[in-house]
C-alpha cells in the first residue's frame, strides 16, 4: 500500500470513529453496597483462613506471639534449610537473628544482579513478614519494598510468611479499604494463594511449576483463641 493509500485508510478510520455515536454510560456498580448485602459468615477470620488455605496446599502452623519464633527454628530444623533468606530491616529480623543459627540465616541486601546466582541457585526458603491475609480465599497479603524484594517470595522454593491473625480480613474488599489501598500502593501488591501453581498443560493442576513448590504459613494467633 502506497504512502497516500494508507493516509486516506487512516483519515476514513478517524472519520468512522468520530461519526460513531457516543457510548451510552453505564452506572458505577455499588460494590460497597454488595458487600454490605453479604450474610455475615459464621466463625472467625483466622480459623476460616487457614481452612481456605490448607485447600490449596499450603501448610499453616497455628502459634502465639510467644511461640513462633521456636515454631520457625523447629520447622528449620526439621526441614534441614542451610540457607534461609529474610529482609534485614523488617519488624521481624531481630527475632529471626536470635533464633535462626547465623550459617543458616542470610539476609537479602545485595542487589538481584549481583544476588541472582545465590538466589536462584543456593537458597533454601524465603521468610517474609505479611501485610494480612484474606479469609474468604486464603490468600496472603505481601507489600514488597526495598527491604523485602518480591524474589524473596516468588524464588525460593519454599516460602515462609509469618502472619499475625490481627490483620486478616473477611474479603479483599475489605482488606483494600482497611489498609487504605488507594492511598499509596508499591510497584507490587502481591497475593498468595498457596504455592505456586498451573494448570497451562493440558488443564492439569500442576503445584510448584514456576516459583515455591511449598508454602508454610506461621498464624500467629495474636488474638483469643476460639
Amino acid at each position: 500500500m502506497s504512502a497516500q493509500a494508507s493516509q486516506r485508510a487512516r483519515s476514513a478510520i478517524f472519520a468512522r470513529l468520530r461519526d460513531a455515536d457516543a457510548p451510552v454510560p453505564h452506572a458505577v456498580p455499588d460494590v460497597q453496597g454488595y458487600y454490605d448485602g453479604l450474610p455475615a459468615t459464621p466463625g472467625d477470620d483466622a480459623t476460616r483462613f487457614a481452612e481456605r488455605a490448607r485447600g490449596w496446599q499450603a501448610e499453616v502452623i497455628e502459634t502465639t506471639p510467644e511461640g513462633w519464633p521456636a515454631a520457625l527454628a523447629a520447622l528449620v530444623s526439621e526441614r534441614r534449610l542451610r540457607r534461609v533468606l529474610a529482609g534485614r530491616d523488617t519488624a521481624i529480623a531481630d527475632t529471626l537473628a536470635a533464633v535462626l543459627p547465623s550459617m543458616d540465616l542470610h539476609w537479602y541486601d545485595e542487589s538481584l544482579e549481583t544476588f541472582k546466582p545465590t538466589l536462584f541457585n543456593e537458597v533454601d526458603a524465603g521468610i517474609t513478614t505479611t501485610l494480612g491475609g484474606i479469609a474468604e480465599t486464603g490468600s496472603l497479603i505481601l507489600w514488597p519494598d526495598v527491604r523485602e524484594p518480591r524474589t524473596l517470595s516468588l524464588v525460593p522454593p519454599l516460602h515462609i510468611a509469618i502472619l499475625r491473625a490481627s490483620t486478616l480480613q473477611p474479603t479483599l474488599h475489605a482488606a483494600m479499604h482497611a489498609q487504605g489501598w488507594a492511598a499509596a500502593m508499591p510497584t507490587n501488591v502481591l497475593l498468595v494463594t498457596g504455592p505456586s501453581k498451573t494448570a497451562d498443560i493440558q488443564r492439569l493442576l500442576v503445584y510448584g511449576a514456576h516459583g515455591p513448590k511449598q508454602l508454610v504459613i506461621l498464624l500467629v494467633r495474636d488474638e483469643a483463641m476460639p
